[in-house]
Order: C-alpha cells, then structure tokens, then sequence
C-alpha cells in the first residue's frame, strides 16, 4: 500500500488540550482529554472517548515531545468508532512555520533510528 499523505506521520508521547471553537467564537467544551496516536505537520490523530463531530473546529495546545506547547486550530475531518470511544483524524488550520519546523525535526531524528 502506498501512503497517501504529503506528510510522514510519527507516533509520539504527547498531551492536547482541546476547546470548542464555535461560530460565535465561544469555547464550549474544555480540556478534552485525548491519546494521540500519530501527528505531522498537516495534522493529528487520536483517540478520545468524547464524541466529537466532523467538520468542527477546536482550539487545541499540543505539549510535544521536548514539553514545549504548539497552539493550533485543529478541523476534525474524520471519526471512527473504537473500543471505548473514538478514533480521530484532525488537520491543522493555522500552525506557524516555527511550529511546523519543530515537527520536521522531530521527524528527521526519528527517521535516523
């Protein structure tokens, strides 16, 4: 199978804080706790035992690995039902080119092993 993605995913241990964004800009639901389970520069995925619906928006804070917070507006494009919850595919609306470079490198180290 080939993939598909412009961007390599990576398995890492990270925490994301989530918030509703709604059209009135109000955030409704806080700090959803998530399992992420793969992200890239363009996007995440998780799971979350929280029934989030496609095509919302979330203002989230990624902790990555070196504990520094990326702030980025994440678009909920695709859920799945798992054991317990859901499994969820969000891409990034809005990361700063900084933060984006963080992933690479990231990427580029683990790509060595």
């Amino acid at each position: 199978m080939t993939e598909k993605r412009k961007h390599k995913r990576l398995e890492l241990d990270v925490n994301v804080q989530l918030e509703r964004l709604d059209e009135d800009g109000i955030t409704t639901l806080k700090y959803v706790h998530v399992d992420v389970t793969d992200l890239s520069r363009s996007g995440i995925g998780f799971d979350c035992r929280k029934k989030l619906e496609t095509g919302t928006y979330y203002d989230a804070r990624v902790q990555i690995w070196t504990k520094e917070i990326i702030d980025v507006v994440i678009e909920i494009v695709r859920r799945a039902d798992i054991d317990g919850g859901y499994h969820y595919g969000g891409i990034f609306i809005g990361m700063t080119d900084v933060d984006a470079l963080k992933i690479d490198i990231y990427q580029i180290f683990n790509d060595e092993d």
